[in-house]
């Protein structure tokens, strides 16, 4: 099983990163450099994370003339955030990003969310009864300003993130530069992307009464016979699917485990049990109480993705 995946652009992209979301101030350039120092060179970033500085700071310490590594022998990945969706936004806002990274590139820049919030400096621009300000800016409008990024070199090759296959669709049917990555979603020459593979527990929505994926019987069972962690046994069932996976993690020695997965394989019974453990289910959908419910917090923009199914 080889550590890569070769996208459509020709890139050959590390199936296992780090993730960075939810990693604290003064923890995650800590991380950055253990993950590179134990064989990590995939670097998954994103602007609304509020952490790309202290990335950069790490990367300039590991990546470089001079340094351990040559750029590119690093993969780096970060996201256009939802009120920077205006087209005349999306150069600056990858150039804040590539100024905060330290880089004069990025190896794969993608739309964080189809959904596009009001622009402005405010990261979750609200009205006054606490509801998100929504902006009519079409994701497809956004994506023919990404493709600028690819033409002047600022971005090797641009993607998506958290769209349903029709809008996966949409934009492949119209774009000049294909999206050669989804972090959600299997179709045809789009590379998945796994984030929050572990189940994401520290997320700030779960619920206290949520099942812990990392302590499934069936899960633990598993990592016994094959004498590893149920995280690790969740990562191998990616690979070995052709998943690329960003594990977060700011532990070093949790760092270097979820990269451990390339010494053993996964038995056919193996992988369809752990199929089995499908609840049908998402992790990753904010939400917020409303009249005494969990509701999906932004259910009522248009470009929502999880309405229609995969």
């Amino acid at each position: 099983m080889s550590s890569f995946v070769t996208l459509s652009s020709g890139q050959r992209m590390p199936v296992v990163g780090l993730g960075t979301w939810k990693s604290a101030p003064g923890q995650v350039k800590q991380a950055v450099l253990a993950a590179l120092d134990c064989g990590y060179r995939h670097i998954d970033c994103a602007a609304a994370y509020n952490n790309e500085q202290e990335v950069g700071e790490a990367l300039a310490l590991r990546v470089g003339p001079g340094k351990a590594l040559r750029r590119d022998e690093v993969f780096v990945t970060s996201k256009l955030w939802n009120t920077k969706h205006e087209p005349e936004d999306v150069e600056d806002a990858c150039r804040t990003s590539l100024a905060q990274l330290g880089l004069s590139y990025l190896d794969l820049y993608l739309m964080h969310w189809p959904m596009a919030f009001q622009r402005g400096k405010e990261f979750m621009p609200r009205r006054e009864d606490g509801s998100v300000c929504y902006s009519d800016t079409h994701y497809r409008d956004t994506w023919v300003a990404m493709e600028s990024l690819v033409d002047k070199g600022l971005v090797k090759a641009i993607g998506l993130s958290n769209f349903n296959s029709r809008q996966t669709d949409d934009v492949i049917s119209m774009a000049r530069h294909k999206p050669v990555v989804n972090q959600i979603c299997c179709l045809t020459v789009v590379c998945v992307t796994a984030y929050s593979p572990l189940g994401s527990g520290d997320r700030p929505w779960a619920s206290p009464d949520e099942p812990c994926l990392l302590e499934d019987q069936r899960l633990g069972a598993i990592a016994k016979k094959h004498h590893k962690s149920p995280a690790q046994i969740i990562l191998r069932w990616h690979v070995q699917r052709g998943v690329v996976c960003i594990p977060k993690s700011v532990t070093p020695s949790r760092i270097q485990q979820n990269l451990q997965v390339f010494d053993f394989s996964l038995s056919e019974d193996d992988m369809k049990q752990i199929e089995s453990i499908n609840r049908n289910e998402r992790f990753i959908v904010p939400a917020v109480e409303r009249d005494g419910k969990r509701v999906w917090r932004d259910a009522q923009h248009p470009h929502f993705p999880f309405h229609d199914p995969y």
